[in-house]
């Protein structure tokens, strides 16, 4: 019989009846949390642990369906350590007795064991080879994603695109642009986003859709019986530079640096696209956050402007 994930406890529901070798939920531990989510580690009698999160008053899709299409498109490339994604639906509670009605969303994944070291090195390579992997979706050649997701608590749009710098412009910037409704910006990235004007830093260079994480910073990485481990994602098929628009707060070293490098090299104008990478985070930092990004914000689109032919 298949699970109804609408129950009062509709993780410990799908849990219970999906993966029955696993017996009874007995005990749940929170484990942290956000704005937008919660976190938990359920026990169950057989010892199993697994790791669930919720989100109260959105929907599965608007919460979990991208984290979970995310974790299982990386997984996909074989190459890095991603937790498993087990299932995502809907929290429901009953309204005084009556029929039940939908709360939030859930997802539950393999529960990783998060302590120790990894080599930066090793998390280097890793990268590199999912970044040259191909997207496990059939839209050769694309741009986007199968469906829409979060960074952070902002929507990230992922429609496909043909394009990489159309699909830049007007879904990275111009989104977090309209996000923030703030008159300065957009008078200081008109000239960005004008047409062609993008293009300037990506003459000579052959862009090909890359799994992306999305949303890489050193909150998002973790070791796992001494591997690197990644989670928590904002993925999408994209140029594989725009990893690195959150390495400001990744603490990547050299030898990170070396090993992505030797697999995928640097490209002539890698420092420009970084600010322009950097920029779109900056944005939805300043969106999320408040007026303490807006003056990198600042910075960094004056910056790229000089630099427009």
């Amino acid at each position: 019989m298949k699970a109804d994930a609408s129950k009062p406890d509709g993780a410990a529901a799908w849990i219970e009846e999906n993966m029955p070798d696993l017996g009874k939920i007995t005990g749940t531990k929170f484990a942290g949390g956000s704005s937008w989510s919660s976190a938990y580690v359920y026990t169950t009698e057989s010892g199993r642990q697994l790791f669930v999160k919720t989100a109260l008053g959105r929907g599965p899709a608007a919460m979990f369906q991208g984290e979970a299409e995310g974790l299982r498109a990386m997984h996909a490339t074989n190459t890095i350590h991603v937790p498993e994604v087990y299932h995502y639906g809907a929290l429901s509670s009953p309204p005084g007795g009556g029929a039940l009605r939908s709360s939030g969303s859930f997802i539950v994944m393999e529960y990783l064991d998060l302590r120790g070291r990894f080599d930066q090195a090793e998390l280097g390579r890793q990268m590199a080879r999912m970044h040259l992997a191909t997207p496990q979706h059939d839209h050769a050649g694309m741009f986007g994603f199968t469906c829409d997701n979060t960074i952070g608590g902002s929507p990230q749009p992922n429609p496909w695109e043909n394009e990489w710098v159309r699909f830049f412009r007007e879904h990275r910037l111009r989104h977090q642009l309209t996000l923030a409704g703030n008159s300065r910006l957009n008078q200081l990235a008109e000239p960005l986003l004008r047409p062609c004007a993008l293009e300037t830093f990506f003459e000579g260079l052959e862009v090909r859709p890359s799994v992306l994480h999305g949303d890489l910073w050193s909150g998002n990485i973790a070791a796992v019986d001494g591997r690197p481990c990644i989670f928590d994602p904002a993925t999408y098929y994209g140029h594989h530079e725009a990893e690195w628009g959150m390495s400001w707060c990744a603490g990547f070293g050299g030898a990170f640096w070396s090993a992505y490098h030797e697999l995928l090299p640097r490209a002539p104008g890698f420092e420009t696209r970084a600010d322009l990478y950097e920029l779109y985070h900056k944005l939805n930092h300043y969106n999320l956050f408040g007026s303490s990004y807006l003056g990198d914000c600042e910075r960094l689109l004056a910056r790229l402007v000089t630099k427009l032919k």
